[in-house]
C-alpha cells in the first residue's frame, strides 16, 4: 500500500489517509507517513519540471 495523502491531526502530527493499524496486518508491504513517498514525489516532478522545460526550449 503506497499512502500518498498528508493530514494534520489535532495534535500537530502528520499522518496519511491509510488507516495504518487496520491495513498493516492485511499487507505485506506499506509506506509511512511521514517517511514515505514524498521525497520521491518531490524529485519526479521536479524532473518533469525539467523535461517539460527543455522540451519547450527545443
Amino acid at each position: 500500500v503506497i499512502d500518498v495523502g498528508v493530514n494534520r491531526l489535532e495534535n500537530g502530527k502528520l499522518a496519511g489517509d491509510v488507516a495504518f493499524d487496520e491495513v498493516a496486518p492485511k499487507t505485506s508491504a506499506i509506506t509511512p507517513v511521514p517517511g514515505g513517498v514524498g521525497p520521491m514525489t518531490i524529485a519526479m516532478l521536479m524532473r518533469n519540471t525539467l523535461d517539460a522545460a527543455r522540451l519547450a526550449a527545443s
